[in-house]
């Protein structure tokens, strides 16, 4: 690991266990990384000659995050009522262009864009208000230690032992190796942070190693994910947001499949108990 992501990766961590503490840090974080993903992803787009609406796919993306956090919701599933408001609101754009070449493209593009960033990261949020007070904040430290541990285990055991690509065609410098290291350090870092889980649910071992791997492999999935949209437009890193790391979507990738999931699986199990 080079000097500068090592610094950079301790800047980072300091930083998030400060926001996830407090309220207004905390969506102020959130609404920052979304805006840059975002603002990312449609610049990757754009070197491809794809005619969206970037400006407006953030306002939209940001107003996920902020209407969660707020309780903003006239009706149930809101977020999803508003992304289905901004494509219509991007539809009539488009009737007033003159050019009306790759208008498919360009909203179905648009639209991606602020599903697979603002959306899926907005899960944070919702993983926060789960649970009240200090049981939320630990709920959602422990997805994110499963998640970007696997990260560092990848990094770690890949760059030491990898010798069998993964998908040389998505990421080059992923290994089979790498992706089982990290799937492995998931599991454990589950393992040791389980009294973040609400003790309420009584877990055993074997279905906390599960979900350690589970959340972890999804990680790894929404990094290789990032890796080929970064391929398809012919760019290494999303951006410079921090030296050694690149851009904010390579810091976020791997949240962005795991967040949505783990929401998804704690409040099934929540109901259920």
């Amino acid at each position: 690991m080079s000097r500068s992501r090592l610094i950079s990766s301790v800047f980072m961590m300091a930083l998030t266990a400060l926001c996830v503490i407090y309220d207004i840090p905390f969506i102020g974080l959130v609404v920052l990384l979304t805006a840059g993903g975002l603002y990312e992803f449609f610049y990757m787009v754009r070197k491809k000659d794809v005619p969206i609406y970037s400006y407006t796919g953030i306002l939209i993306g940001l107003l996920i995050p902020i209407s969660i956090f707020t309780h903003f919701e006239p009706t149930k599933n809101w977020e999803l009522l508003f992304i289905v408001i901004g494509f219509l609101l991007i539809l009539f754009m488009q009737f007033a262009r003159k050019d009306n070449r790759h208008a498919i493209l360009g909203l179905s593009t648009t639209l991606f864009g602020v599903l697979y960033v603002a959306w899926f990261f907005s899960f944070l949020v919702k993983i926060r208000l789960m649970l009240p007070g200090i049981e939320g904040i630990k709920l959602l430290g422990f997805i994110l230690l499963v998640t970007k541990s696997a990260d560092i285990g990848a990094l770690l055991i890949g760059s030491n032992f990898g010798k069998h690509p993964l998908l040389p065609k998505v990421s080059p410098n992923k290994s089979v190796e790498g992706t089982l290291g990290a799937v492995l350090v998931s599991a454990c870092t589950a393992l040791v942070f389980r009294s973040f889980l609400p003790s309420t649910l009584h877990l055993p071992f074997w279905q906390i190693f599960f979900m350690g791997t589970f959340f972890g492999g999804l990680g790894q999935l929404g990094d290789l994910s990032e890796s080929l949209i970064k391929r398809d437009c012919g760019v290494k890193d999303s951006g410079k947001f921090l030296p050694g790391m690149g851009g904010v979507l390579d810091i976020i990738d791997s949240l962005l499949f795991s967040a949505p999931a783990f929401y998804l699986y704690m409040s099934s199990i929540l109901t259920l108990k």
